[in-house]
């Protein structure tokens, strides 16, 4: 059964060592979620997921649903069996989906005031739920918070999330209010549909709408803890700014029941992780680690870097790695660093080989994962911004 310990309080910060129990194990705090969207992280088998030190991985309601269908996972034994995973498994509850579907856009609404133009297939969006076209057959769907806990508990993730709507920057005040007051009231009919479905092994969290409003985040948490609900899912539009967005989420986690578990949802950079930890932020899921590893970007310490980029990113498609028969990083132990080089991977980049980016993801789920785990090291002796500096200054 679900279970969330906090072992030990920073001095510093509001940074948190923590474990988190599960029915396939347990996941040590503050940890990285990585995505497997479509029960597969993209271009790699499960053993080099695990290999690279991994936890945690999270998969995707909306499309599981939509192919191969989560009657036929559930036949299969549940997520874990159906793709060989054997240690915990999140899933979201598809109320992103409602978003991006519904505005045309990707996930940089949430951080952007930029509204991006795209395919729109939602069809109405009502008390009920969502109803949308599939992308798969065309076929009319409807979405429910009822539907999405079905589907979560057919799956079998150990931590599940509430049906929510995640409303964008360019959305008012009085549309955020609503949609926030909607997933509360859809937040309590999933809590009620997994009671009745359930067994208790899967820990259900709830999502912290409101936008860019404090009064609208301080109603949405107020809610959250009163509520029967194991955990939080900070999510939302974040703001158009860096800074913008680090003011939201401490704001949002100094609200918060200290008690319980909280996860950011779809934040990864890596300065992010850092500001996030600082907040109290105990899990982060994203799938930029291996999205931009299959467009040839590497992550690595901005002091491994030739330029003066912002960003913990190498692009191995640039010209001057053609030569470079040094690994990606002379001090990672992954499975990519030990056998490849830079020139090789830029020569698979060049060549258009899909090895180039199951390669480049190992690095970057094991870059990941170590960047965690000396994370934790830091918070038991009140370290974290030694951390900071040898991964983000120059």
């Amino acid at each position: 059964m679900f279970k969330f310990e906090i072992r030990q309080k920073c001095e510093k910060s509001a940074a948190r060592l923590g474990t988190v129990y599960t029915d396939h194990g347990k996941i040590e705090t503050p940890g990285f979620i990585f995505c497997a969207t479509k029960a597969n992280i993209k271009g790699l088998t499960i053993d080099k997921v695990k290999e690279a030190g991994t936890q945690i991985i999270l998969s995707n309601t909306y499309h599981l649903m939509l192919q191969p269908g989560s009657e036929i996972i559930k036949e299969a034994g549940g997520l874990h069996q159906f793709m060989g995973w054997d240690g915990p498994m999140f899933t979201d509850s598809g109320g992103f989906q409602i978003f991006s579907l519904g505005y045309g856009s990707i996930d940089a609404e949430i951080k952007g005031a930029q509204l991006l133009k795209g395919k729109k297939t939602m069809l109405a969006l009502s008390e009920a739920g969502a109803k949308f076209r599939s992308y798969i057959d065309g076929k009319i769907v409807m979405l429910t918070p009822e539907l999405s806990m079905r589907i979560q508990h057919d799956l079998g993730a150990d931590i599940v999330v509430s049906f929510d709507e995640c409303t964008p920057y360019h959305v008012n005040k009085l549309y955020t209010a609503n949609s926030m007051e909607k997933s509360k009231r859809w937040a309590l009919r999933s809590l009620n549909e997994l009671k009745r479905i359930g067994d208790g092994s899967q820990a259900l969290l709830v999502v912290i709408q409101g936008g860019i409003y404090p009064d609208l985040r301080m109603e949405s948490a107020r809610f959250a803890n009163e509520g029967d609900f194991q955990g939080f899912a900070i999510g939302g539009c974040l703001g158009k700014t860096k800074s913008e967005m680090y003011d939201i989420v401490n704001l949002t986690s100094e609200m918060l029941d200290k008690t319980k578990y909280v996860h950011l949802l779809g934040i990864g950079g890596i300065e992010d992780i850092f500001n996030g930890v600082k907040c109290g932020i105990d899990t982060f899921d994203c799938v930029t680690p291996t999205r931009i590893a299959r467009h040839g970007a590497a992550i690595v310490k901005k002091r491994e870097l030739r330029d003066n980029t912002m960003k913990n990113y190498m692009n191995l498609n640039n010209a001057l790695f053609k030569n470079d028969f040094k690994p990606i990083s002379s001090s990672c132990q992954c499975y990519t660093c030990l056998n490849f080089s830079r020139a090789y991977i830029h020569h698979l980049l060049k060549a258009k080989e899909i090895l180039s980016g199951s390669l480049i993801s190992i690095h970057n789920i094991y870059t990941l994962n170590k960047l965690m785990s000396e994370i934790r090291n830091s918070l038991k002796t009140d370290s974290l911004a030694t951390v900071y500096k040898e991964w983000c200054e120059r």
